[in-house]
């Protein structure tokens, strides 16, 4: 069992997710910065407050000998209290589009890079084009 695993953890396709995963937490904390520290406050500030992911609507009772803000989302969060946190969730929201939309632009960057099928056989070796034209001839000859 252990040689098995020895062998899948050497194939390429298990290091290249690896890294790929690497990579993809480095651009998530990229991403989540873009959203929270730039693009939700002006958001938020179009809708009329600067912090976007505390609107929330409080769905509970506070608990006794709570000293927090009551406007606190986090506070509120942290004490327990059931809340609808709209507003982390469109936040959250906005960075899934702005990563899909990364994505897109990655693949389809990557899709017009990447030579078309026909393109590939238009450029077909000499000596391969070579071989097909004698294949081609010896089938035309008759049997003797």
């Amino acid at each position: 069992m252990l040689n098995e695993f020895k062998t899948f953890i050497n194939r390429g396709n298990v290091i290249d997710l690896a890294v790929a995963v690497i990579i993809g937490a480095a651009f998530g904390k990229i991403i989540t910065s873009l959203t929270d520290d730039i693009l939700m406050p002006v958001i938020g500030k179009i809708f009329g407050g600067l912090d976007f992911s505390g609107y929330f609507v409080r769905l509970g009772d506070v608990p006794e000998g709570y000293k927090g803000s009551l406007s606190s989302y986090a506070d509120l969060k942290a004490a327990g209290v059931p809340l609808l946190g709209y507003g982390q969730f469109i936040t959250i929201a906005v960075n899934f589009l702005i990563v899909a939309f990364i994505i897109f632009l990655v693949v389809r960057a990557v899709n017009r890079a990447m030579p078309k099928a026909e393109e590939a056989a238009a450029a077909e070796p000499a000596d391969v084009a070579l071989l097909r034209e004698i294949r081609d001839e010896l089938k035309k000859r008759p049997l003797n």
